[in-house]
C-alpha cells in the first residue's frame, strides 16, 4: 500500500475533459440497484453529476490533471465498494479552517448524509458548477463548500495562496488553510448558530482540534496526514 504523502503545491491546473467512465458503464445495473438501496436508507441522496480525476501529474509545485463527469450513483458505489482500481481518483478541495489562536475547526457530517459521522474539513465532490470553460476551479469549489457548511465567506477568512496536497491512494485531497480573525470558541459558536438555522444542516457538530490528543478515528487518513504535517512543520 502506498504511504500517504503531503506535498506543498503552489497551483492547480485541472482540465474538464469529458469521456465515458468504463466502470460506470460496465456495472450500470449493479450501481443503480446499489443507489436505490442507499436512497431508501437516506432519502436525501441526490443523483446529480460530479467530477472524478481521470489522470494527473505533479510538475514541480504544479498539480495538473483532467476531470471527467459521472453520475453520483456511480461515484458513491465506487466509494462504497472500496474504491477498486477503475482508472480514476477521488480528487477534491478542503478548507482547513484555522482560528486566530491556532486551532483547526472540523465538521462532523450529519446523519442524513452519505458519510454520516465522518469528521473532516468543509469539502465536497467537485461538480459542473466548478467548471469554467475547459477548466475545473477548485478554489471556487472550496469557497462554496465553506459557505454552505459553515456560513463563512471571503469577508470572514483569508486563504493561503497554495495548497497542501494529500495523496492517499485513490483519494487526492487539496487542502487550503483558511485563516479566521476569531478565536476557536467564538468561531465554533458562530458556526453552530448558523447550523441551527439549517434544515437539515450538513454538519451535526463542529470539533475544535488543537493537537494530536484531539485526533479522532472518524477522521479519514487525508485529514490526519494534513494535521500531522502542519503540526510537525518548522515554525
Amino acid at each position: 500500500m502506498t504511504a500517504t504523502q503531503v506535498i506543498p503545491i503552489e497551483r492547480l491546473e485541472l482540465r474538464f475533459a469529458p469521456r465515458v467512465w468504463r466502470f460506470a458503464e460496465r456495472r450500470r445495473a449493479e450501481i443503480d440497484a446499489h443507489f436505490a438501496a442507499r436512497q431508501r436508507q437516506k432519502p436525501a441522496l441526490f443523483n446529480g453529476t460530479v467530477l472524478v480525476l481521470g489522470e494527473h501529474a505533479i510538475d514541480g509545485a504544479v498539480f495538473r490533471g483532467a476531470c471527467l463527469p459521472t453520475d453520483y450513483a456511480s461515484f458513491l458505489a465506487w466509494n462504497d465498494w472500496g474504491r477498486p482500481e477503475a482508472g480514476v481518483r477521488d480528487c477534491f478541495a478542503q478548507g482547513a479552517l484555522r482560528s486566530a489562536d491556532g486551532a483547526f475547526l472540523i465538521g462532523v457530517m450529519g446523519p442524513h448524509t452519505a458519510n454520516a459521522g465522518r469528521i473532516y474539513f468543509p469539502s465536497g465532490t467537485p461538480d459542473l458548477s466548478d467548471v469554467r470553460g475547459d477548466t475545473v476551479d477548485l478554489d471556487l469549489s472550496v469557497w462554496r463548500e465553506m459557505a454552505e457548511e459553515t456560513g463563512l465567506t471571503r469577508s470572514d477568512l483569508t486563504a493561503e495562496t497554495g495548497w497542501h496536497t494529500v495523496l492517499a491512494g485513490p483519494q487526492i485531497a487539496h487542502v487550503k488553510i483558511m485563516q479566521s480573525r476569531e478565536n476557536a470558541e467564538a468561531l465554533r459558536a458562530r458556526i453552530t448558530a448558523f447550523l441551527a438555522q439549517q434544515s437539515p444542516p450538513e454538519l451535526s457538530d463542529i470539533r475544535i482540534v488543537r493537537g494530536p490528543a484531539d485526533v479522532d478515528m472518524m477522521m479519514p487518513a487525508f485529514v490526519t496526514a494534513f494535521l500531522k504535517a502542519v503540526w510537525l512543520a518548522p515554525r
